[in-house]
């Protein structure tokens, strides 16, 4: 009865570490599970504690063996590298979600301006908000409004070519000194119904990767994915960097924003991707009042021309 008890308990945290380190792709509703592998590697000591407990050796290995691998997963977000020798301009880059218009643009603003933000992305963007990014701040702006959740915009101080997206913009603008840069406000469903999990599948398959060559790309939004989605993963391998987890900030939550922290447990669903020849130098997470997520804002370097 006691081998039963340790096994029975110890078999979550095993089998989640198991799915997160070979990277399975998992169905819905384990999909959405996945994100809370932070919390799962946090608790991973208990089936260790009570197997011990109950003197079953065995079951106290394999769930050790388990939680170190949740463990090694986990660590590399709290160190910052790696840092190629980027020698062009800098660039500072913002994502905020809004909140289905919800937020409180004039202070949205204000941040970016304290912060000396070059390019905006936004998501969630509502037509009623439109008259409120009119401003000198961002004067080149690409903005595509919806009625629900899937609106999408881009802002910037410089010059933005559009070059497609759909309710997600794409654009490519130019900095003296450095390649041409292409940003995209990302904004895939979340894979939190039957419906929609294949849906988010193929919107981060369809992402643009980057070759290190010519263009600088960048993506940066709500991605409604962790750093734990082997999806997510995937995206990174197509030639990205995460800048808070190259910032060593991969640990700091964007969603849901205080204080409505208490209705969820708070993950990290915003990202910044750069192209693995961008060095990332600081990333900052701040609230945006009156929005659900935090916004994102990274200072890269980009490479020179």
């Amino acid at each position: 009865m006691r081998t039963w008890i340790a096994v029975l308990f110890a078999l979550p945290w095993v089998g989640w570490a198991v799915l997160r380190v070979l990277g399975v792709e998992v169905p819905y509703p384990l999909v959405a599970l996945i994100a809370f592998t932070p919390y799962a590697a946090l608790t991973s000591p208990l089936p260790v504690v009570l197997a011990l407990i109950l003197r079953r050796k065995g079951v106290a290995i394999v769930a050790g063996v388990a939680a170190l691998a949740l463990g090694a997963t986990m660590v590399p977000r709290a160190v910052a590298g790696p840092r190629p020798e980027a020698e062009g301009p800098q660039l500072v880059v913002m994502t905020s979600n809004l909140w289905l218009g919800q937020a409180n643009v004039p202070a949205l603003l204000r941040i970016a301006r304290e912060h000396d933000v070059d390019v905006l992305s936004v998501q969630e963007l509502r037509p009623k908000m439109l008259p409120k990014f009119e401003t000198d701040q961002f004067p080149h702006r690409i903005l595509l409004p919806d009625t629900g959740a899937a609106g999408a915009g881009l802002l910037s101080k410089r010059p933005l070519a559009s070059t497609g997206g759909e309710l997600q913009p794409e654009a490519v603008f130019a900095l003296e000194g450095a390649p041409p840069v292409r940003i995209k406000a990302v904004h895939p469903r979340p894979p939190v119904t039957r419906a929609a999990e294949p849906q988010w599948r193929k919107a981060l398959a369809a992402l643009p990767g980057a070759d290190e060559q010519g263009d600088v790309q960048i993506l940066a939004g709500d991605f409604n994915a962790t750093l734990d989605h082997s999806e997510f993963r995937a995206l990174l391998d197509r030639g990205y960097h995460d800048a808070a987890d190259a910032a060593g900030e991969g640990w700091t939550p964007t969603w849901p924003a205080p204080p409505k922290q208490r209705r969820a447990l708070p993950l990290t669903i915003d990202h910044i991707l750069v192209d693995r020849r961008v060095r990332v130098e600081k990333v900052t997470v701040v609230d945006i009042p009156r929005s659900d997520h935090r916004a994102v804002i990274a200072v890269l370097r980009l490479p020179s021309a």
